[in-house]
């Protein structure tokens, strides 16, 4: 699906309230910083430097607003869970997550991506549930699923789905490889269905 190349970086900000207008479309991300974001987002939009990706997890501590077009927008929220950050700065963060989660009219989903290796990390289960709390449709995204073999990889698809159960909300788990690009349509599908794209 071409329509994801057309993403432009539109501004950086270091919290909600800078994030401009509070109209038309947004779907997001957010991950661990290590989770591979980053290198999602820039496999979907098949550009190499949209989204920066870095030795150092955890660099992204602005907001990204990366605009599609006139009414629609893909966010990448800065990563969490990375131990160099300290305490003050990370529930500042949190509540910040939390408020835009629940504030954000335009928010129609949330992509929350993780290590297929390590799906539902704590501050992981913590977002999914603040989305669902808000009637926000999550698509879990299971990352780096290149890194294990096929059968493996869907016996922890299938853990990972059943586990998504627990959350009783729109929460569906799928997989994903920025290196191999497995997994690509069927993120673009829920996009391109939370945007409202034909």
């Amino acid at each position: 699906m071409t329509y994801f190349t057309q993403a432009k970086f539109a501004l950086s900000a270091p919290d909600i309230k800078h994030l401009g207008p509070d109209t038309g479309v947004e779907v997001a991300f957010a991950g661990r910083s290590n989770a591979g974001k980053s290198s999602a987002l820039n496999t979907l939009t098949r550009q190499k430097n949209l989204a920066r990706t870095s030795k150092t997890p955890g660099r992204t501590q602005m907001i990204n607003v990366f605009q599609l077009d006139q009414d629609r927008r893909l966010i990448d929220l800065p990563g969490y869970g990375y131990a160099k950050v300290p305490i003050a700065m990370k529930k500042k963060w949190q509540q910040a997550l939390a408020e835009y989660l629940q504030k954000r009219e335009s928010l129609k989903g949330l992509v929350v991506l993780m290590d297929i290796r390590h799906p539902f990390k704590d501050l992981d289960q913590e977002l999914i549930h603040w989305a669902v709390g808000a009637n926000i449709p999550v698509l879990a995204l299971l990352t780096k699923a290149d890194k294990l073999k096929s059968g493996k990889r869907k016996e922890q698809l299938m853990f990972t789905q059943e586990a998504a159960l627990a959350f009783c909300g729109d929460v569906t788990v799928k997989t994903f490889s920025s290196l191999n690009r497995l997994g690509l349509p069927d993120l673009e599908r829920t996009l391109a269905s939370w945007l409202g794209i034909e």
